[in-house]
């Protein structure tokens, strides 16, 4: 019988970092148009994987990462309490740039 319930988990805690991402105040986080492209946690949900893409480009989503990195206790605080869990897990903020190349791709599209 397959287990859910960690790709479950992984939703809801994509969907609360994005809500907190917007309530952010550093320039870095609230400058930029961010998205959370995926989230992978630990099957003990103790570690999370948390991969971040900017419109704007990678630069964008490398100073965006460096701003969650210094937020994380907040974050790790603000998910746990959000989603009632025991332990919340200790996140990593990764750069990502698949949502520029999406742009890139839709645009080479259009061009044909």
């Amino acid at each position: 019988m397959p287990g859910y319930k960690k790709g479950r988990d992984a939703e809801d805690i994509k969907r609360e970092i994005t809500a907190i991402i917007r309530e952010l105040k550093d320039p870095r986080v609230a400058g930029a148009i961010l998205t959370v492209v995926r989230v992978e946690v630990s099957s003990d949900l103790s570690y999370g994987k948390v991969y971040i893409s900017a419109v704007e480009g990678i630069d964008a989503a490398k100073a965006a990462c460096k701003a969650l990195e210094n937020a994380k206790g907040l974050i790790r605080h603000e998910v746990g309490s959000r989603l009632g869990l025991r332990k919340a897990p200790d996140f990593k903020f990764i750069a990502d740039d698949s949502v520029e190349k999406g742009i890139e791709m839709f645009k080479k599209l259009k061009e044909v």
